[in-house]
């Protein structure tokens, strides 16, 4: 029997839409969201499967299915039995963050076989920017059919892309936003990630801002109302309902639900002018990676994190 292909995907969406599809090969579906909580370099060990279960449970208040990851991954153990692998990830920075994290594993498995990518965003005679299980299947086809052979610079970067943000040193990631390479929304996603910690002056980081300009700018009548404006104007970040809820209840010091309407109250109002750095009083010290987001704010005169002065110690 032939070799096949082996496909790591982003979800369970996408998985159904390629079995639809009767594409070939084994698929290993990457159920994980690594943008988000405590990560390693060396991946999947029992240490990090604990420190996920505990970001999940403490944060979200979820029981991952640690049998199931390890089932999927496990198809890795047989890797003599395939040609090529195929990643099949999105042109934001939840994927992105997935993807590095897949190919520095692949790396660290010892996998020695061509890596192709399959990656939506800008699809001609769209104005917005879709995901792989948003397409038609003319389209996923045409992108599979076009997938990107992944360069051995290409699987350098990844890896050093992944170790860095699980390290303590976020901005070693500023040159790599203007490194050419197969990864054409990585820089994207890369300033991105670094304008999610809290602005150095108003204390509120970019999508948190988006959500209070939201408020204030339209007619928001529910949380549920809100949630729908905040995913669908989020940019590169690829944040799901779970995510964007949790950053919308941090956000209620500063509105009121009034008679089926959220406005801005007067602490949100001085937020959004910056009359001080309200960091500390969001109460959201998530982990990226390797650091705390508390422990650092984005600089956007100087382009770079900067240790907290409220955190410095």
């Amino acid at each position: 029997m032939g070799k096949k292909q082996l496909h790591i995907t982003n979800g369970d969406a996408l998985t159904q839409v390629l079995i639809d599809l009767n594409i070939d090969g084994e698929i290993i579906v990457w159920h994980e969201m690594l943008c988000e909580g405590p990560t390693q370099e060396f991946i999947y060990s029992q240490d990090f499967l604990e420190k996920r279960k505990t970001f999940f449970d403490e944060t979200y208040d979820i029981e991952i299915d640690e049998n199931r990851i390890i089932s999927e991954l496990g198809k890795l153990d047989n890797a003599n039995a395939y040609s090529e692998i195929v990643l099949w990830f999105e042109y934001d920075l939840f994927c992105h963050i997935n993807m590095v994290a897949a190919i520095s594993l692949l790396q660290q498995k010892k996998i020695n076989l061509p890596i192709y990518l399959v990656c939506s965003g800008r699809i001609e005679g769209e104005k917005d920017l879709k995901g792989l299980a948003e397409i038609s299947s003319k389209q996923l086809q045409k992108h599979y059919k076009n997938k990107t052979l992944l360069t051995k610079e290409d699987i350098d970067l990844a890896t050093t892309v992944w170790g860095i943000y699980c390290g303590i040193d976020h901005n070693l990631l500023k040159p790599f936003i203007v490194k050419s390479s197969s990864f054409k929304y990585l820089s994207n996603c890369l300033k991105a990630h670094l304008e999610r910690f809290p602005d150095s002056v108003t204390g509120l980081n970019i999508l948190e801002t988006n959500i209070l300009k939201i408020i204030k700018e339209h007619d928001i009548n529910s949380k549920n109302h809100l949630l729908g404006y905040a995913l669908n104007y989020q940019g590169y970040y690829g944040f799901g309902d779970l995510q964007m809820s949790r950053i919308i209840n941090k956000l209620d010091l500063f509105y009121t639900v009034e008679d089926n309407k959220i406005v801005l109250n007067r602490k949100g109002h001085e937020a959004l002018l910056g009359k001080y750095n309200v960091s500390n009083e969001v109460n959201n010290n998530i982990c990226y990676g390797g650091i705390e987001r508390l422990n650092y704010q984005f600089s956007k005169t100087e382009n770079k994190l900067i240790k907290s002065a409220l955190n410095v110690y």
